[in-house]
Order: C-alpha cells, then structure tokens, then sequence
C-alpha cells in the first residue's frame, strides 16, 4: 500500500551558537555538533555553523544575515535562553522576528519538562523572519538535542508553508 503523504522537505539549516568562549575558540562546539548529526539524520542539510559572542549586536547581525536571501530555512540558536546576566538571546531574536510562533517554544517546554521540570526555565522563543524559522534552542548538548527533537516533527510543515507564501519582508 503506498502512501499519498509528501516527502518531508529537505531543509536547509544554519546553527548559531552564542557562547562567548566558543566564538572565541577556547570550547568546542558540542550541541551544534550533536545537532549537525541529527538534522543530517533527518535528511536536512546543515549550510552554516557558526558561533557568535554573547554580545547583542553580533547576535543580531548573525540572525539578519541567515534570514537574508533565503540563506537557510531553520535557523537553530543554541545557548543563552536561561537566566544568566548575558543570556539575551530570546530578547534578541524578538527583535528580529517578524512573527513569533509561542506555541512551537511551549511545545518544547512541554515535552522536554516531562523529563526534565527544569525546562519550564528556558526562555526560548521561535518564529520567522522573511521566510526563515529560528528556533532558539538551550546551550547543554543534552538539552539541545531534547528541546530539537521535541519539535523536529513540527518543522517541516512550517518551512513548508514559510516557502509557499510567507512574503518577502523588508531587511
């Protein structure tokens, strides 16, 4: 019996991971790594990572810059979407979208928060610019991981719609 169900997209993914002693190569990169894998395990195509500065303007500007030009479909932040002093990323990415998603960041809370309460403390957000969908996703490789594949299944319907009709915003 075959099925009538399109074949998932293939999307193109960019992974920025705001740390500053990543940006500055003193620790490696672990979530986006896990990351990278398990988005090629999904067949998607990862086009960038890269790791900015816990610095607003340097976030802001990667952000745009993915966004532009139809760059990549998903845009996955990996860190500072906790409490700490430099964890602005939410606030950022705000600022950058043009439509905020609340129900794809409170899945995630949801489902992650089954096993671990603590997940109700991330403060990440989700929602698109242009038509590119950032995902802001916890800096703990595990957490990472937990938080990407809570909504994984989600993600290919939205870059779907985002590709048949978001229009085209200015820069």
């Amino acid at each position: 019996m075959s099925s009538h169900l399109p074949e998932p997209p293939s999307i193109t993914v960019g992974i920025l991971t705001v740390s500053d002693p990543v940006a500055s190569s003193d620790a490696k990169p672990a979530a986006a790594d896990g990351l990278r894998l398990a988005a090629e395990k999904l067949g998607w195509r990862v086009e960038v990572s890269a790791a900015v500065a816990e610095d607003e303007r340097q976030i802001r500007a990667s952000l745009v810059d993915l966004c532009l030009e139809n760059r990549v479909d998903l845009v996955l932040t990996v860190g500072g979407t906790g409490l700490g002093a430099k964890d602005v990323i939410p606030e950022v990415t705000k600022g950058v979208l043009e439509k905020e998603i609340p129900g794809l960041a409170e899945v995630i809370r949801l489902k992650c928060g089954r096993r671990a309460p603590s997940a109700a403390l991330s403060r990440g957000v989700a929602g698109t610019r242009r038509r590119t969908l950032i995902l802001n996703l916890p800096g703990s490789p595990k957490a990472a991981l937990e938080a990407f594949h809570a909504a994984a299944d989600l993600l290919p319907h939205a870059v779907n719609m985002l590709r048949r009709g978001a229009p085209p915003a200015l820069t």
